[in-house]
C-alpha cells in the first residue's frame, strides 16, 4: 500500500470519528471539520491510486506517455499563446 493511500486512510478515519465526536457533544463546527477531514483523506486516496496510475503506464507504456505528455503541452502552449496574444494587442 501506498503511504500517501495509508495518510488518506487514517485521515478518513479520523474524520469520521471526530465527526461522531461532534454530533455526540452537539458541536457542529467539530462535526463539519471532522466530514471535512473525511473528505480529504478520501480525495487523497484518489489522488494516490491515481498517481500509481499513472506511475505504472509511464513504466510499461513509455512512449505512449510521451506522446500524451506532449499532447498536452502543445495544447496549453496554444492557449497561452492565444491568450497572451489578445493581451498584447494594441487595437482596442
Amino acid at each position: 500500500m501506498d503511504t500517501e493511500k495509508a495518510e488518506g486512510a487514517v485521515r478518513e478515519v479520523v474524520g469520521k470519528v471526530q465527526g461522531a465526536a461532534g454530533a455526540l457533544v452537539g458541536d457542529s463546527a467539530t462535526q463539519l471539520a471532522g466530514k471535512a477531514r473525511e473528505l480529504s483523506g478520501k480525495a487523497q486516496q484518489v489522488c494516490a491510486d491515481y498517481m500509481g496510475l499513472v506511475r505504472e503506464t509511464a513504466a510499461t507504456k513509455p512512449l505512449t506517455t510521451l506522446a500524451a505528455v506532449a499532447a498536452v503541452s502543445f495544447v496549453a502552449g496554444a492557449i497561452w499563446r492565444a491568450k497572451g496574444s489578445r493581451r498584447d494587442d494594441p487595437r482596442p
